[in-house]
């Protein structure tokens, strides 16, 4: 068994501790497995895919309830958005190793990687959450993530732009921002998730950067611009666009330039 189709057979896994474990496991043996690059893979028809627990439900954005971080239960809801994030990116990064033969060792090993480190986050947010007597799937959330591979998955440059260059990138900028909140509301369980944050948003730096380097390979391999391309890609698939204030020192260390990042805001 190639470590792509294990790392499809663990994208159907449902429960997350489960999943969870058995990417850590799997990051931790590849070294001595074969990836399969060339194989075309087939999703196995009785999973539907991603594999997720019943809860959280599943709502469109715009009805995700607000909450106030400033009482426990909004606290405790925030914490839970980002876990929901987390779990959604650790599909993603599975998804990215399984879905697209073809292509260097190195890009299966980058996104095996990410898997690893985003269930890493989502370990430390699920902690968090129980201390303040909660567990995932307390509060309702979206599907906005997976809706944006669903789109992609059948071109992997468009992928690579416009889930960890776009969507996952948007983290780099909020970040700041909610722990910024995080630090009014004072409390001890919100200071340990502004240093949970730190943990996440140092490393989500490299993730990005891991989507910034595949998609410039794409791009070159296929002589285009990646700034022009990028623009049609995001019409193409309705991306959403990027809304000020940005994480200009993050994006930069996740490979953006500063040429790009003033295109992509005027555009």
């Amino acid at each position: 068994m190639t470590l792509r189709y294990r790392a499809l057979t663990l994208l159907c896994l449902s429960d997350p501790q489960a999943k969870c474990a058995a990417v850590h496991q799997l990051r931790a043996e590849a070294h001595t497995g074969r990836w399969g690059e060339g194989d075309a893979l087939q999703a196995p028809e009785h999973f539907a895919l991603p594999g997720r627990p019943e809860r959280p439900r599943l709502v469109p954005a715009v009805s995700v309830p607000h909450r106030s971080p400033f009482t426990p239960e909004g606290l405790a809801a925030l914490v839970h958005s980002i876990a929901h994030i987390e779990f959604n990116a650790i599909n993603l990064a599975l998804d990215a190793v399984w879905r697209f033969p073809h292509m260097p060792t190195a890009f299966y090993s980058d996104w095996l990687r990410v898997a690893d480190e985003e269930a890493q986050h989502f370990g430390l947010l699920q902690a968090e959450l129980q201390a303040m007597g909660h567990a995932y799937g307390d509060f309702e959330a979206h599907d906005g993530l997976w809706g944006m591979c669903i789109k992609t998955q059948d071109d992997i440059t468009a992928r690579m732009a416009l889930v960890p260059r776009t969507l996952e990138a948007r983290g780099l900028d909020a970040t700041p921002l909610i722990q910024a909140k995080l630090r009014k509301v004072g409390t001890p369980a919100a200071l340990r998730t502004v240093a949970v944050l730190d943990v996440i948003l140092r490393e989500e730096i490299g993730h990005v950067a891991i989507g910034n380097l595949w998609y410039g390979w794409l791009c070159q391999r296929q002589g285009i611009d990646p700034v022009a391309h990028y623009r049609v890609l995001a019409r193409t698939h309705a991306a959403p666009r990027l809304k000020p204030p940005l994480n200009d020192a993050a994006r930069l260390a996740a490979g953006f330039s500063q040429v790009e990042l003033d295109y992509l805001l005027s555009t």
